[in-house]
Order: C-alpha cells, then sequence, then structure tokens
C-alpha cells in the first residue's frame, strides 16, 4: 500500500472515532443569499436536544473468486481471488455525527495477465461540537478509482492499467454566533486531493503539446457572513460577507485564487416565500509556470511519467477578472422539509444561474437538486462536493467489485458524486452542471436514483505547455441506480446499474460510453458467516477503439460479519 493510501487509511480510521452525534439537517449560511456555491461549509449543524447517543460498527472480512470473460471484440478470460476487509459504521447523538464506509481488498491473479493490486475505497462524513450551538469542527475524506478516460467500469481485463486512484481529505472548523440581532457565520477549511495516475496523458501525434492528468492539490477557503432576519429590526433582512479560495495545485504549479466582499437583502413576500439580491465585487486570477525544456527545446520527463515543472520560470497568467458580481433569485420554504432556492446574475465576466431544490415528504424518502457554476480545479471540486455529502448514509457498492457507486443512501443533502469524478485533467476549469438524487426506503427495500450533466472549459495560460487546453470542453452525462434488500431473515439481495457519457474536447478521450449493471445475493450460513454471489455486464463504447468492449463477471464467496 502506498503511503497516500496509508494515510487517507489513518483518516478513515480517525473518522470512527468521532463522539456520537446526530444526523445532521444544515441551516443557511446567514441570510438567504449570503454566500453561493460554498455547500456545507460554514454552516450549522442542526442539533436534537434529547437525541441519545448511539454508535453503530459493522466490520466485516470477505473471501471471494471471480471471473471475469470478455464477450466482444475477443475472447479472453482472468480469474482471480479476492480478499477483503472493511467496516461500515455511523455515529449519531446530541451534538455530533458522522457515517463512514471504507474497505481495503488485495487481489491475486493467475496467468500470464496475472491481476495482482490492493486497492482502498471509502468515504467519511462527519462532525464534532466543540462548543454548544457556536463552534463545530467537520471534515471528510474519499477514497475511489476511476479511469484516465473518465469511466469508473470495472477493468480487470487489462490489468487495472488505465485506473487512477483517487484520494481526498478536507477538515475546518465552523463557528456560529449572535451579536443583538445580528447572526454571524464563518468557517475556515483545508483540503487536499491525491490522484495516483499510471502516467502523463499525451494530446497525440496531432496535438501541439502534452496534457497532463492532475497529481495532487492543496486548497484552503475561508468565509464570514454577518446579517439579520426580516423584522430584526428591519423589515428586510441585510446582511455583509466576504470570501476567500486558493488552490495550489502541483502541476505546473498551478495557482487559483478567488476573492470576494458582498451585501445581500431578503425581502420577505410570503411566510414562505422571499425575494434576494446581492451585489460585490469579485477578483479571479489563475496563474502557472511553464516546463522544463532539455537543451533541444523538449519538455524534461519525470521517473513518474509526469512533465517536470520549470520552478525559475516566471508565473504566467491565464485567468484575471475582476469586477461587480450581482444576483437575484427567489427563496420558497413552505416547511422544514421543503427548500427550493433560485438565482440568476453575473459573475466570472458572463450570466451565471445556480440554486438548490430538497423535499423530505417523510424520514425516508428524499428529493435533491443542484444547479452550479464555478471555477475551480479538480481538487477544489471535488472537496466541495465532499463537504456537500449528507453526514447520514449508507454507502452504495458495487456488488461484484466492492467499489463505491455514484451515489450514497441518505434522505439529506446531495448524495451523489459521480459527475465530479467525469475527469481528471490538471488544467483549471469553469464548471457548470446539475445534480440530482431520490432515494426512498419502502418496507424491507432501499432505493435510489442518480443523474446529472457537467461541462467543464478548461482555463490555461498561452505560450506554456498548457496552452493546447485552453478552451477545450468535456461534457460528463452520469446516471446511477441502486436497489437493495431483504428477501427474508436469512437473505438479502443488491443491485447496481450506471451510465457514463464522457464527450471531452482532448484528442486523447474522444467520445467514450460506459454502461453497467451488477447483481449479488447473499444467504447466511450461521451467525456472522454467509455465502455470496454475483454477476455483472459491463459495456463500453470509444471512437478511439475499433471495436467496443463488453464483458461479463461472476463471483462466489464468503462473508463474515462480526
Amino acid at each position: 500500500m502506498t503511503n497516500t493510501s496509508l494515510a487517507c487509511l489513518g483518516f478513515f480510521l480517525a473518522a470512527l472515532s468521532l463522539p456520537g452525534a446526530v444526523a445532521a439537517q444544515d441551516t443557511a449560511v446567514g441570510s438567504r443569499s449570503g454566500d453561493r456555491n460554498s455547500g456545507k461549509a460554514g454552516q450549522e449543524q442542526s442539533r436534537q436536544p434529547h437525541a441519545e447517543r448511539a454508535i453503530e460498527v459493522h466490520p466485516y472480512i470477505e473471501a471471494s473468486q471471480l471471473v471475469v470473460a470478455e464477450i466482444s471484440p475477443g475472447n479472453d478470460v482472468v480469474t482471480f481471488t479476492q480478499l477483503a476487509a472493511g467496516v461500515d459504521a455511523a455515529i449519531t447523538g446530541r451534538n455530533n455525527g458522522g457515517s463512514v464506509s471504507v474497505r481495503y481488498e488485495r487481489t491475486f491473479g493467475y496467468g500470464d495477465n496475472r491481476l495482482d493490486s490492493g486497492t482502498l475505497s471509502g468515504i467519511a462524513r462527519g462532525y464534532a461540537t466543540i462548543i454548544p450551538q457556536s463552534l463545530t469542527i467537520e471534515a471528510g475524506a474519499l477514497a475511489s478509482k476511476t479511469n484516465v478516460d473518465g469511466t469508473s467500469s470495472f477493468d480487470a481485463l487489462s490489468g487495472g492499467r488505465a485506473e487512477n486512484r483517487i484520494y481526498s481529505a478536507y477538515a475546518g472548523p465552523n463557528l456560529h454566533t449572535r451579536a443583538g440581532d445580528v447572526e454571524i457565520n464563518g468557517n475556515y477549511r483545508i483540503g487536499y486531493t491525491k490522484v495516483d495516475a499510471p502516467d502523463t496523458v499525451f494530446a497525440g501525434t496531432s496535438g501541439p503539446a502534452p496534457v497532463d492528468v492532475f497529481d495532487d492539490s492543496v486548497v484552503q477557503s475561508a468565509k464570514v457572513h454577518a446579517a439579520t432576519r426580516p423584522g430584526q429590526p428591519l423589515p428586510v433582512g441585510i446582511g455583509v460577507g466576504a470570501g476567500w479560495t486558493q488552490e495550489d495545485i502541483s502541476n505546473f504549479d498551478q495557482r487559483l485564487r478567488d476573492a470576494y466582499v458582498r451585501g445581500d437583502v431578503t425581502l420577505p413576500v410570503s411566510q414562505s416565500v422571499a425575494l434576494v439580491a446581492g451585489v460585490g465585487y469579485e477578483d479571479v486570477e489563475i496563474s502557472s509556470r511553464d516546463a522544463l525544456l532539455d537543451t533541444n527545446g523538449n519538455p524534461v520527463i519525470g521517473p513518474d511519467g509526469r512533465t517536470v515543472t520549470d520552478k525559475s520560470a516566471p508565473r504566467q497568467l491565464a485567468y484575471d477578472v475582476s469586477g461587480l458580481i450581482w444576483d437575484v433569485g427567489v427563496v420558497w420554504r413552505p416547511s422544514p422539509r421543503t427548500s427550493l432556492e433560485a438565482h440568476v446574475g453575473r459573475r466570472y465576466d458572463s450570466t451565471s444561474y445556480y440554486g438548490t431544490f430538497s423535499w423530505s415528504p417523510n424520514s425516508r424518502t428524499g428529493v435533491n437538486l443542484t444547479v452550479y457554476d464555478t471555477i475551480s480545479g479538480f481538487g477544489s471540486q471535488l472537496g466541495s462536493a465532499l463537504a456537500n455529502m449528507p453526514t447520514k448514509f449508507v454507502a452504495t457498492r458495487n456488488a461484484f467489485s466492492g467499489d463505491l457507486g455514484g451515489c450514497v443512501t441518505s434522505t439529506e443533502g446531495n448524495n451523489c458524486l459521480a459527475g465530479v469524478l467525469g475527469s481528471v485533467r490538471s488544467a483549471t476549469y469553469r464548471s457548470r452542471g446539475l445534480a440530482a438524487s431520490y432515494s426512498a426506503t419502502v418496507g424491507r427495500m432501499t432505493a435510489g436514483v442518480g443523474a446529472g450533466y457537467d461541462r467543464r472549459t478548461f482555463i490555461a495560460a498561452p505560450g506554456t505547455i498548457l496552452a493546447a487546453a485552453n478552451g477545450l470542453v468535456d461534457e460528463n452525462y452520469w446516471a446511477a441506480f441502486y436497489l437493495n434488500g431483504k428477501l427474508g431473515p436469512d437473505s438479502s439481495f443488491a443491485a447496481n446499474t450506471y451510465a457514463n457519457w464522457l464527450k471531452s474536447g482532448f484528442n486523447t478521450s474522444g467520445d467514450i460510453l460506459s454502461v453497467g449493471a451488477s447483481a449479488a445475493y447473499r444467504q447466511r450460513l450461521t451467525a456472522g458467516l454467509s455465502a455470496r454471489g454475483a454477476v455483472a455486464v459491463d459495456y463500453r463504447r470509444s471512437n478511439l477503439t475499433a471495436d467496443d468492449l463488453t464483458a461479463a463477471s461472476a463471483l462466489l464467496g464468503l462473508r463474515y460479519d462480526f
């Protein structure tokens, strides 16, 4: 296991030690229009004063035999043994809460194309109260995998050579206090994201320069917002806020800085509807250095397969926009279980749209929709999406491979990460899109579906090695579905499907469609011991290859739950 894997595993184990807590519903920062695209950063976790502390920890081990058969265009067959250990845990209590699902598996292959590898996968989100009603610490982590082409289908036939392993973690304090009628919220967050990629991906013979896959980045953000509510003391609510974000990307020493200050007003129309508006000033700057060149003027490639950055080269601006920002919108909150916000305005020198919708008609059903528009790098977008995940969830995993699915089971918050993992380019970009999810529990069955669209327009400095990426667009359409439940006191099933369509402007990716489905059945044999079987089918079509790929998989194994 790599040092990165060990560090992430330590973070997951630390997440389990969070003191007990409640599954949190979050409330917005300050007034309703105070801070856009900030996810749950700076939000106060609501508390249930009479909730009892509860801790659920479910560790397990598995041993399985797997076979993967290529149906088309060839007939290759690989078999391997898989050993896995994992834990699913949820902690709920009066002032703290969190969930974690982590799994480590080791595969041992046979034959000439043997697949020997170790993989850590998991997701964790939680918070701990330091000062009741005032100060909390929140944290999250993710370990997952995707492919250079943006797909996440099981890739045993290639021996995992196209696989990227993604690790991300963040932590920071949230402050909530009052000064008379003024409600004050603030937060600071620091995060780290790492992609363990096979090597650099090049633009091809027709491309002018190589294009790197994202390596790693450090993201810091800080926000503060002070606001009054309508009627306290003015008929309208007024607020003022400021924020700062910086992402330092190792590839070519890229740096994204975004700072803003803004004021906002909330005008109530009825008990459930309010009009909101805001205006302010924002400065966004993206810069990078160029590649180190050899004596022949060619980029130097390091031992890790990545292009070496010339640290002595001056920074070059790729994006520098500053000036007035504004937005207007409507907020509809007819009940604590229903909330809608829709905004339109001007940001990044163009028209911008964003909003959210959440509806939980009961404790067993949830609907969530998010429309977003932001400038970021891969690390900052993944970190923000992770921070928006709920603190109470059950992770859904591929019934065959054990990989994390695109969504988690929860009735609160944004439940899907699939759209964020669409591509792992190193260049910064403007990301616009939407993500929707629905989950429900009916009797012994739990089901959920997520779908979305993500459009990334890449930004790079002219005259540098990244210039080939400037203005190129990646579009990712995705969908995921899961269904699981009990068939009786001693048996259960799980099913998952996914679809991912990546339309890339990079000629190393092209147009790629991946779809697949898996199903599993478990039968308890004795206390703690169960037998399990699973089947899966995966299909991939790409305009970069002459033939489509179709593969079928099967699994038989044993599982012991402690």
